[in-house]
């Protein structure tokens, strides 16, 4: 069965496919609409709304533009440690944050 297509007017011209040979003319509608006057009242643009949840979003990703990349305080704690030779690794810990992250992947 098949399915009627809304929003098409018999009366704008239609083009043939590019490359085909049927021979005939088609008008360019945009050419035919620059010289004829507009009667009609001029469009006032385009409108976007936002949902809540889309300026919550927007508010967020904005946040997190101006967050740094970088704890500044945990980096010189750990500078100072390395320096001062007291900086220690759990291997343990380090191993298990590697299998999940690992799992992660899958």
């Amino acid at each position: 069965m098949p399915a009627k297509i809304s929003g098409y007017s018999t009366s704008e011209p239609i083009a043939p496919p590019k490359g085909s040979s049927s021979g005939g003319v088609a008008a360019d509608k945009t050419q035919a609409d620059a010289a004829q006057p507009s009667t009609s009242t001029p469009q006032t643009g385009d409108q976007v709304t936002l949902t809540s949840s889309a300026r919550s979003l927007q508010k967020l990703s904005d946040a997190v533009a101006q967050a740094p990349v970088v704890n500044a305080a945990k980096v010189s704690s750990i500078k100072q440690a390395l320096a001062n030779g007291t900086y220690q690794v759990d291997a343990g810990r380090v191993a298990d944050k590697m299998i999940q992250f690992e799992r992660g992947l899958k």
